[in-house]
């Protein structure tokens, strides 16, 4: 187990549960979908894996359930380092809206967007741009963009479905980011296993153009946001925004809690954008030498540096500094003395209460089904013999399965490149398809999954409720991700990336036109 107990519990060693290993993750998600509540949902997974863990004993399966998965979750220093980074966010943005930086920003923007169309685009815009962290994109974008979508009628449900589909994708898509370099990584200490010589960062630079599901994942954006072609789930939320201006649903409870959102803001005259870009650019700034810093740059070369970085720690300092500069800022334009600016801090820490637990819970499902073997099963189906054509679709399928039942795009990649990348080489297949496939089954499982961390935090800085995100954003990402199947297929069978990124795009504006006939709105009911 992931810790010690003091009591002594028979266990059943890893993989004997075969199919059972899937029962605590399949059942979080149909309670969370179910119930509408992610927090019980996730801890009757935990407290299920663990009974099964047990011997059948739910007794011991509750004790185990916090003295085995959720305290060393809690505990663990990457785990650590999240939560603090996420207080620390919740604080940031709450200095950004105290000192009126937002308000300002939200007021300029506001100035050049003047329709629904125009407020979703500018919200994949800026998503795009914040290519380097995927929480900070999510919490940012979200946190930037939520009053100007609001007062133009966007629902929260596709402000988080913009944010969501954008922050993982760009973050994979980029030339430097932390999943650049946890992925890095990961093919390096492979690279040394099989033996091979080579660049880590250039094979991962050469998966960037097969990264096939992130790629039409961003296209499925921009096609709904220029046609405005909503469907399923989220085609109704739109209608009741639209109609009724009511931006969530009845009932709603989004995560990032209300201390953030009530805050008092500043007067217009007093707002000035440079309380937000100033703090912004610190935080920016700060990044590329902390990454070069934590990687032992200049004794390390500039390419080694990036793969060795601290990235979880380098975003947190930089994050740390940023929010003393906001609170400087604004006490020296007494906004605020010393006394209010620890209460923003204190607030901004509370405003993540909620976000804190379900992280918790959802990397202490991880834990459990790390210990059931339930990706060590799902990876099983994979051995057996396949047409080499039809490995990146194999890889895709169960990096989806894995990180879907998981919630953790970065453990599927733990997982499976150190399999992908050997049976690649077996079958005289491109490294850099199979890791593409890896990586994309890893994200769209991410976008499906209603216990991923992304995916919460994008339902935390949209301020949407969590359910009704991923409801809605499910049927897009189906979309997107049957496409990127068919473009892994194509390009196995052809060995031509051109085409199979050709075919799945046509493939999915296909599908989202007939699903908008069948499945949306009236046109002369859908505005722009």
């Amino acid at each position: 187990m992931t810790a010690a107990s003091d009591t002594t519990i028979p266990e059943i060693p890893l993989m004997s549960f075969g199919a059972f290993s899937l029962l605590p993750p399949v059942l979080a998600i149909l309670l969370a979908l179910v119930t509408r509540n992610v927090i019980p949902a996730l801890f009757c997974g935990v407290w299920l894996g663990a009974t099964m863990l047990a011997g059948g004993n739910p007794a011991a399966g509750l004790y185990n359930s916090f003295g085995d998965f959720i305290i060393p979750s809690v505990g663990d220093e990457w785990s650590v380092t999240v939560l603090i980074y996420c207080g620390l966010f919740g604080v940031l943005i709450g200095v950004l809206q105290r000192t009126g930086g937002a308000q300002a920003i939200a007021r300029a923007i506001s100035a050049r967007v003047a329709s629904r169309r125009g407020a979703q685009g500018a919200t994949l815009g800026l998503g795009v741009l914040i290519f380097f962290e995927d929480y900070f994109n999510a919490l940012t974008v979200g946190s930037v963009m939520r009053p100007i979508t609001d007062r133009l009628r966007v629902s929260r449900e596709k402000l988080a479905y913009i944010v969501d589909s954008t922050s993982a994708p760009m973050c994979l898509l980029g030339p430097v980011s932390t999943w650049v370099v946890f992925v890095m990584g990961l093919i390096g200490t492979q690279l040394t296993t099989m033996g091979l010589e080579g660049s880590e960062y250039l094979i991962y630079l050469s998966s960037i153009p097969l990264n096939f599901y992130a790629w039409l994942a961003l296209g499925l954006i921009v096609f709904l946001v220029v046609t405005q072609g909503d469907y399923g789930p989220m085609a109704r939320a739109e209608q009741r925004a639209r109609t009724t201006g009511e931006v969530m649903a009845e009932g709603a409870n989004p995560p990032s809690g209300h201390e953030v959102e009530e805050m008092v803001s500043v007067p217009e005259h007093q707002a000035r954008k440079r309380n937000m870009l100033v703090p912004i650019g610190v935080l920016v700034g700060m990044i590329p030498p902390l990454f070069l810093w934590t990687g032992g740059y200049p004794e390390n070369d500039l390419v080694t540096a990036v793969g060795e970085a601290d990235g979880g720690q380098s975003i947190l300092i930089a994050t740390f500094v940023a929010v003393a500069v906001g609170l400087v800022m604004g006490m020296a334009q007494k906004l605020f003395d010393f006394r209010e600016a620890m209460e923003i801090v204190v607030d901004g820490i509370k405003s993540m209460t909620l976000v804190y637990i379900i992280l918790t819970l959802a990397w202490s499902i991880g834990s459990v089904t790390t210990e059931l073997g339930t990706a060590d099963y799902l990876v099983t189906l994979a051995e057996a013999s396949i047409a080499p054509s039809l490995v990146p679709v194999l890889l895709f399928l169960i990096g989806a399965l894995v990180a879907f039942t998981t919630g953790t795009s970065y453990g599927t990649f733990a997982i499976l490149i150190p399999i992908a990348m050997p049976v690649a080489m077996a079958m005289d297949l491109p490294l850099a398809l199979a890791i593409a496939a890896v990586l994309s089954g890893g994200i769209f499982g991410d976008h499906c999954s209603p216990i991923s961390d992304t995916t919460i935090l994008s339902s935390a800085g949209s301020s949407c409720d969590h359910i009704d995100h991923v409801r809605t954003q499910l049927p897009y990402a189906i979309t997107a991700g049957l496409a990127g199947i068919l473009a892994f297929f194509v390009a196995g069978l052809s060995g031509s990336a051109l085409i199979g990124g050709a075919t799945g795009a046509v493939a999915m504006v296909a599908t989202a036109l007939v699903l908008r006939r069948c499945w949306g709105l009236p046109a002369e009911r859908a505005g722009a």
